[in-house]
């Protein structure tokens, strides 16, 4: 019962939990709040303590975790079922019998998140603890006096605001409200106890809730702010069968999936990495597109997502993510690069008008032209026509662990797929101007010559390793798939392509993705999981990336073709994922030895995007 599930808002915010009731991370919530949309998070209601009091006594309905493991109540005999569509249910079994439902769903119209009881006898009174942290949603709480317990109320309708200059969070209710300040302490979060940080919070409870169960349907709307003028039934109403229908209407549960990730910046639309941690990253935002956007015929979303990147073009650069304040930060060599190749798809589709185009364009010729003349971090176009980049210190490739001042896969030179995409940005180029053409050929003609590894059939994985001419790092890595599948023009067919697939295929595949490193090799880390010390060292190191599926299948059909054989041995095992950890979504990592478990965030927007791919390439070859 410790799968987790998600209901976004579409505007970073969300509500998440596990299919046990009980809070394991520090981003488990009810309503989890963006002030500056997708940013600025804050987590406002973490959870809810509830009960129902009957004649024969009271039966709990919300499990709790408390230091040191102790989980009061136990819920392991009450808990019928859980089911997670179309919204999170809980199904729990009193002692005469009977049977009361928990739904929980957020509207995205009016971004609040509500809860309600089902089935509550008549005989019976349910009472509802709100328990609140109004936090950054990476920090925890812990009990203090600052706390402000005051309260304004309408009705069964209840506002605080717990501390000045954060949010103030209202309860919409058709109960009845009693004031009761009390902390709640030491809940205990497995999860973040077990990747070496800080795990204990103590939580706030103004007051309780409670309903007679003959006013019917219990309901309780959370939201961010103080008004209190909505009433709870007739919204709730209102908010359940528009969500039935809109639910209803996408039966396929990856296009379903998909529509958490995009959400609204700056008046335009970008797209989250993953929740709960992830904001928007530009590399993420660019792989995830073609798959979560175009691959689910939401073309003007992602014209929308691009050019709002667009107008981040910096020195040749695209930002890798925006820090604190949301200034941007540009510490990357392939989120430009990616951005041309998403371009390249959006213009494939024929309602891609000239205004768009020539803004694209731009864009595009700002960044190629960058990159010629030579930008941040040494990226810059060499003599022999490939792309070097990489200077002490900084992680600029995907391959981005870094702990302190240790940058665990530097990858300084000329990595194999930043010059995948550098010749795919050349050769999307030259579609409108010749003279990118001829970069492309210098670039695939240095390419052919100095990355084939003779010793394993494959590709190394840098040239000019740390700047040093002919230097080579021949680590055996994921990344010289992209010389094969998961980009338009492939830089390498016949034997030479088949060589790649085949080692790719023998050493780094598993049923959820790609290794980020062979077995075989020293330095191979077969499980990802303690501090953060031990997950960042084993973060590339071999530990599975889903997301890479993509590119693999995109190659391996490219040169086997039997798409029958890829549906079974390749997008089977995805599909049955979709059932555990973030249920109905793909995590970000898992083990590199099996079983493969998964780790890392549990809803991924690239895995997700990627997977929507790899269907459809499937599909289109049946």
């Amino acid at each position: 019962m410790d799968d987790e599930w998600l209901e976004a808002d579409g505007q970073g915010g969300f509500a998440c939990g596990t299919a046990g009731t009980i809070r394991d991370r520090r981003y488990h919530g009810l309503l989890l709040t963006c002030r500056t949309p997708p940013t600025g998070r804050v987590m406002l209601v973490n959870g809810i303590d509830a009960w129902i009091e009957q004649a024969s006594g009271v039966t709990p309905i919300a499990g709790q975790r408390y230091v040191p493991d102790v989980v009061y109540p136990d819920l392991s005999g009450i808990l019928v079922s859980f089911a997670p569509e179309p919204w999170p249910s809980w199904v729990f079994r009193l002692p005469d019998g009977s049977q009361v439902q928990q739904d929980v769903l957020v509207d995205p119209v009016s971004g609040g998140t509500i809860l309600r009881w089902r089935g509550v006898p008549d005989d019976a009174v349910l009472h509802v603890r709100p328990l609140l942290s109004v936090r950054d949603y990476h920090a925890l709480s812990h009990e203090n006096g600052a706390f402000d317990f005051g309260f304004s109320a309408a009705g069964g309708n209840v506002a605080w605001r717990p501390y000045a200059g954060q949010p103030a969070v209202s309860a919409l209710t058709n109960g009845a409200y009693r004031r009761d300040p009390c902390w709640y302490r030491q809940f205990l979060y497995l999860r973040e106890r077990d990747r070496g940080l800080d795990c204990v919070e103590d939580l706030a409870s103004p007051g309780v809730f409670s309903w007679v169960a003959a006013a019917g349907d219990a309901v309780m709307i959370l939201r961010a702010g103080d008004g209190l003028a909505v009433r709870a039934g007739p919204a709730v109403a209102r908010a359940v069968a528009d969500e039935t229908a809109r639910r209803a209407a996408v039966t396929d549960r990856l296009l379903r999936a998909a529509a958490a990730y995009p959400v609204d910046r700056g008046g335009g639309r970008t797209i989250v990495a993953g929740y709960p941690w992830f904001t928007d990253w530009g590399r993420d935002t660019f792989i995830s597109l073609r798959g979560l956007l175009l691959g689910t015929g939401r073309v003007a979303e992602a014209e929308a997502v691009l050019l709002g990147w667009a107008g981040q073009v910096s020195e040749g650069m695209l930002p890798n993510r925006f820090g604190d304040g949301d200034a941007p930060e540009y510490n990357t060599a392939d989120a430009s690069l990616w951005f041309v190749v998403a371009v390249h798809d959006l213009l494939l589709q024929p309602e891609i008008g000239a205004g768009t185009r020539d803004r694209l364009l731009g864009a595009m010729e700002a960044i190629l032209a960058g990159h010629v003349k030579g930008t941040r971090f040494g990226i810059g176009m060499d003599a022999d026509g490939l792309l070097r980049a990489g200077v002490a210190g900084q992680q600029l490739t995907w391959m981005d662990a870094k702990v302190g001042d240790w940058v665990v896969t530097p990858r300084i030179g000329k990595p194999v797929e930043i010059q995948a995409l550098w010749f795919n940005a050349l050769r999307i180029a030259s579609a409108w101007s010749p003279n990118w053409g001829n970069l492309a050929d210098r670039a695939q003609e240095s390419f052919l010559r100095r990355f084939p590894d003779a010793s394993s059939g494959g590709l190394v994985d840098v040239v000019d390793a740390g700047h040093e001419a002919g230097a080579v790092d021949a680590s055996l890595r994921p990344n010289q798939i992209f010389a094969v599948g998961g980009l338009p023009f492939p830089l390498l067919e016949g034997e030479a392509a088949r060589g790649v697939v085949s080692l790719v295929e023998e050493k780094l595949l598993t049923p959820l993705g790609l290794r980020t490193l062979s077995p075989d090799d020293p330095a191979y880390q077969p499980r990802y999981g303690g501090g953060p010390l031990q997950r960042d060292g084993a973060y590339h190191q071999g530990t599975v990336w889903p997301w890479l599926m993509g590119p693999f299948v995109e190659a391996w059909l490219r040169v086997h073709g039997d798409a029958e054989a890829a549906r079974t041995r390749f997008l089977a095992p995805l599909l049955a994922h979709l059932d555990t950890a973030g249920l109905g979504h793909v995590s970000e990592v898992a083990d590199g030895d099996a079983p493969h478990t998964p780790g890392g965030c549990p809803f991924q927007a690239w895995s997700m995007g990627e997977l929507i791919r790899v269907r459809a390439m499937i599909q289109e070859r049946l």
